[in-house]
Parts: structure tokens; C-alpha cells; sequence
């Protein structure tokens, strides 16, 4: 899993999002989103995820709104809102 953090106000997740790195793709995109002023995750590179991949992400979006800089999220990958929509969850993801 990589973190692209290139463009100002976006943050690019590539790779595989799954139980196997899910804590540590927590902490690295975590830590990257509370720097500077984030409004966008773009999962638009996640090749591959799993439940673990999609409970970081909610993860992800509820430490940026409980600082008060909530996250948008775009290019979710098909599996991952296929899985959304089945935990009905893909609302938290809006």
C-alpha cells in the first residue's frame, strides 16, 4: 500500500488494502490526512480490499471528522463499494 500525498488537498491510496495491513495502512494514511489541509481520500489506485481494508477507511474518515476536517471520498473501487453497500455502510462513505 502506498500513500501519494502530492497533490494539495488530495490523498492518493494505491495497492492492497486488506486484514494484512489494514492497521498499518490506518496509522500511515491516519497520520498523512491529519497533515495539512486533506479534503479528499482518493482510493482510485486500491487494487485489491477486504472487510479489514474497508473498516480502515470508515476509520480513517471518522478520526477526520472528529478533528473537524471531515474527508470526501472518491474512486472507490468496485469491491469495496460492493462490500459497502452489503454492511449497508457506503452512506458513512457519501
Amino acid at each position: 500500500m502506498r500513500i501519494d500525498e502530492s497533490a494539495p488537498d488530495t490523498l492518493r491510496v494505491s495497492g492492497v488494502l486488506t486484514f494484512a495491513n489494514a492497521a498499518s495502512a490506518l496509522e500511515m494514511i491516519g497520520v498523512a490526512a491529519a497533515r495539512g489541509g486533506r479534503r479528499v481520500l482518493d482510493l482510485g489506485g486500491v487494487t485489491r480490499s477486504d472487510s479489514a481494508g474497508l473498516a480502515c477507511v470508515l476509520a480513517v474518515l471518522a478520526q477526520a471528522a472528529e478533528r473537524g476536517r471531515p474527508l470526501a471520498v472518491s474512486n472507490v473501487p468496485e469491491g469495496m463499494h460492493l462490500l459497502a453497500s452489503v454492511c449497508e455502510v457506503e452512506g458513512l462513505m457519501a
